[in-house]
């Protein structure tokens, strides 16, 4: 499992890497790989604003179907438009090319309320223990 130490992230599994006062988000690695073979991303239009903790779409899997949440509130600036062709880039490179959204922050603050890597790490190994 990795878990970037330049990323922060949810309890429900998002990252959000910081880039100015932006926000780029995706699954984590944990996530994708709980979910099995993507097989469908619902993404947000550009433009949408969104508040921390929101629904902003959903992934659908071989498994199941799992709503996303934003991890920090904003307006959006970009979708990725690969998604809707090729959702499997989520499985193949949850960090990288599998990003969901790109978010302008409304609020900084907020990114201090996620998790850092280790604390996410110790929070996945006690979802795994129960």
């Amino acid at each position: 499992m990795n878990f970037p130490e330049t990323l922060r992230y949810t309890k429900e599994h998002e990252w959000l890497r910081l880039e100015g006062q932006e926000g780029v988000v995706g699954i984590t690695d944990f996530a994708q790989d709980s979910l099995g073979d993507v097989v469908f991303v619902e993404l947000p239009a550009v433009g949408a604003a969104l508040s921390q903790g929101q629904t902003f779409g959903v992934v659908e899997s071989n498994k199941t179907v799992s709503d996303l949440f934003a991890p920090v509130s904003g307006r959006v600036v970009a979708v990725n438009e690969t998604l809707r062709e090729k959702p499997e880039q989520v499985n193949g490179d949850p960090y990288g090319g599998g990003w969901m959204i790109r978010i302008a922050l409304a609020r900084q603050d907020e990114v201090d309320t996620l998790l850092d890597a280790k604390a996410y790490q110790a929070f996945v190994a006690s979802e795994q223990a129960k």
